[in-house]
């Protein structure tokens, strides 16, 4: 219970950062979502329009895409924490009232690791999963890449597993049905071998 209610601080704090300037313009900070004994723990890039919104991780499009891939990989999802490496939605207008999502850039992420850190060393997953290059980025720096390392095994200091795969957001920028398909089918074969190495 004593980490549970250190998480629960930690999550309190967050939600008055001012590491950067993003908390200006989005509604709220967006912390991660799961249990704290959770073995794996799934790290996006930050939150978008609705997450900012309703204050939870993965809800809008690219978090239902995650869940289709996670229910394909046989995985449940109320088992695994999931977070962003940034905190705040970052985002630019677009037609009407839409906003745009806008990608986090290094110091924004320097500024939000803090939290991400406090998450992990509380959790203490048994693998980590980044998803996509913001993610990638954040917990690695620059010598490690979605495109050139994805699916393979590290061993960092933040957990004794981890792998690299696309963002489920990606899923939803295909053009076909069959580019949809082939891309939700691989990023459920990462999830897979995820649980492989867990196991």
């Amino acid at each position: 219970m004593t980490e549970r209610r250190n998480l629960d601080q930690v999550k309190r704090e967050a939600a008055s950062c001012r590491n950067c300037d993003l908390w200006r313009r989005a509604t709220q900070t967006v912390f991660g979502a799961g249990p704290v004994s959770a073995r794996m723990v799934l790290v996006g890039e930050q939150p978008g329009d609705e997450e900012d919104i309703q204050g939870e991780p993965f809800v809008g499009p690219a978090g239902r895409a995650l869940d289709r891939a996670l229910q394909e990989a046989g995985i449940d999802r109320a088992g695994v924490y999931v977070t962003n490496a940034v905190k705040h939605f970052k985002w630019e207008p677009g037609p009407g009232d839409k906003r745009i999502h806008k990608k986090p850039n290094i110091s924004e992420q320097h500024a939000c690791r803090p939290w991400l850190d406090a998450e992990l060393s509380m959790i203490r997953p048994e693998v980590v999963i980044c998803m996509g290059a913001t993610a990638t980025q954040a917990l690695f720096g620059r010598e490690v890449s979605v495109l050139r390392d994805r699916g393979k095994i590290f061993r960092p200091e933040f957990a004794p597993l981890a792998m690299l795969t696309v963002h489920p957001s990606s899923i939803l920028r295909t053009r076909t049905d069959e580019e949809r398909h082939a891309a939700r089918t691989a990023f459920a074969r990462d999830l897979r071998e995820a649980v492989r190495q867990l196991s």
